[in-house]
């Protein structure tokens, strides 16, 4: 099984504010996605995401295959859910409240190219 660190995600009260801040703050940030609910930036190779509360969690994401995906919801009992954007994936709730995302983006905009998250 291959996991990969996707990105980190904050929920933030408002999404403009957030991603000019970052952009300001961190010359060289690109904005990858942005609408109303959610903002996805990559700063210098860490990829962020922006989030309202009512759509998202703030969350860690690892990244994996499909099958690993499959297998992973199974093993914690999770359905998976598919996202507007194409990905699929599953939260889970880790100590402390904090929550970390298990994500599939093979096919989607957001697949790292060359990246092979499939088995060896």
């Amino acid at each position: 099984m291959k996991l990969f660190f996707d990105h980190a995600a904050s929920v933030v009260p408002d999404i403009d504010e957030a991603v000019d801040w970052y952009v300001a703050a961190l010359p060289g940030t690109k904005i990858l996605y942005k609408d109303a609910s959610w903002a996805f930036l990559d700063a210098h190779g860490a990829r962020l995401a922006f989030v309202v509360k009512s759509q998202h969690p703030s969350h860690l994401a690892w990244r994996v295959s499909q099958a690993d995906l499959e297998l992973l919801a199974a093993q914690h009992g999770k359905s998976i859910d598919t996202h507007r954007d194409g990905t699929r994936g599953f939260y889970l709730k880790a100590p402390g409240g904090n929550v970390v995302e298990i994500i599939c983006m093979t096919g989607t905009q957001w697949e790292v190219p060359g990246e092979d998250v499939t088995e060896e």
